[in-house]
């Protein structure tokens, strides 16, 4: 079979490389280039995947295909994540929502444009192939992807947006490994990256760089309705943000909400930031059809941890009523809500109101 994979210059994708290649598939490598330089900043170190400084990954992706043997192109999809990640980051933040640029980029890009655009190079390929931690199956003529076997790297949260004609022609090696495996055996493989630290977020600067927004100062108002403090715009914060208030109080004071016609930013006790509903809209169904009924589900709001018990109820428009049966901390507008049951990965959706 011939084989796309998703280089990174990191030891996961090079792993993954190296197996396809040792399983006696026909592989070749590519990295993306998503930095278009159109930009008054730098975008931070070469430590976030959004960066002008990754000339680093690119050549260590360059050594990793040389070593394994396979074919090696950069990709510039510049174009498309900055239309399609970049200024959706924009217009979210501007909005009073608070979105995960990776999730949009693992959909629209990572396995969309980037595939697409290494085709037009002349690249041939059956299948692509990351270095997700992630499993995937096919059961009942559905692909449907599982939590990883190391709990501690699951990636699945970052990618309940592919579709089912994404998923049907994806592989994803690693999903059975665990990170000290992929480590030894990057090792063994005698691969250049096998002790290269893990990649960190995907934008390592000062995110309001992205945002290119003049200064507004606000005010800063708590739970009674008094000025407390005062800041240079509401889009600089995000619900349950604690630090960098600049505000005094007896109590600790969090971002409680966000009021962009007004350029204002609430801020209360942590009480006011649990909460046990909440309703998901942009719904992707990936591990199964669409619901047609309440279920109980286990709810991730972040990529960390197993997800909390809570149940679904679809809506008439297309969305549907999320309830915690225990109180949750700072589910956010913007950010995604994840259904499992068990390992398998249901669907998800974007946050939207809060209760």
């Amino acid at each position: 079979m011939k084989i796309l994979v998703g280089l990174s210059g990191g030891v996961d994708s090079a792993v993954a490389a190296m197996l396809l290649k040792r399983a006696g598939h026909e592989v070749s490598g590519a990295i993306m280039r998503i930095w278009s330089g159109n930009h008054s900043f730098r975008g931070g170190t070469g430590k976030g995947c959004y960066s002008a400084d990754k000339q680093e990954d690119m050549d260590c992706a360059s050594q990793v295909a040389e070593r394994i043997g396979i074919p090696f192109r950069i990709v510039d999809v510049s174009r498309e994540y900055e239309e399609v990640v970049i200024e959706n980051f924009r217009r979210e933040y501007q909005s009073a929502r608070t979105p995960n640029p990776c999730i949009r980029c693992n959909s629209y890009i990572k396995f969309g444009a980037f595939p697409a655009a290494a085709r037009k190079l002349g690249l041939e390929f059956d299948c692509f192939a990351t270095g997700h931690y992630v499993r995937l199956r096919k059961e009942n003529g559905r692909f449907q992807l599982l939590r990883a076997s190391d709990p501690a790297k699951d990636q699945s949260y970052f990618l309940y947006r592919l579709t089912q004609e994404q998923l049907s022609c994806v592989l994803f090696p690693l999903g059975g490994y665990r990170k000290s495996e992929i480590r030894a055996m990057a090792a063994e493989f005698g691969l250049p990256v096998s002790d290269r630290p893990d990649s960190q977020d995907f934008y390592s600067g000062d995110y309001r760089d992205i945002l290119q927004r003049a200064e507004e100062p606000g005010k800063i108002v708590d739970e009674t309705g008094k000025v407390v403090g005062h800041h240079n715009g509401f889009w600089g914060y995000t619900i349950g943000q604690r630090r960098g208030l600049g505000v005094a109080a007896k109590h600790p004071l969090y971002v409680t909400g966000l009021d962009p016609e007004n350029n204002v930013v609430h801020v209360g006790p942590v009480e006011m930031l649990k909460k046990t509903k909440m309703r998901v809209t942009d719904l992707n169904w990936s591990g199964i059809p669409v619901p047609d009924g309440p279920r109980d589900v286990r709810i991730k709001v972040r990529s960390m941890g197993m997800g909390t018990a809570g149940s679904i109820r679809p809506l008439s428009d297309g969305s549907v009523a999320v309830e915690f049966y225990e109180e949750q901390k700072s589910p956010t507008p913007g950010q995604s809500a994840v259904f499992y049951d068990g390992d398998l990965l249901l669907g998800g959706g974007l946050i939207g109101e809060v209760d």
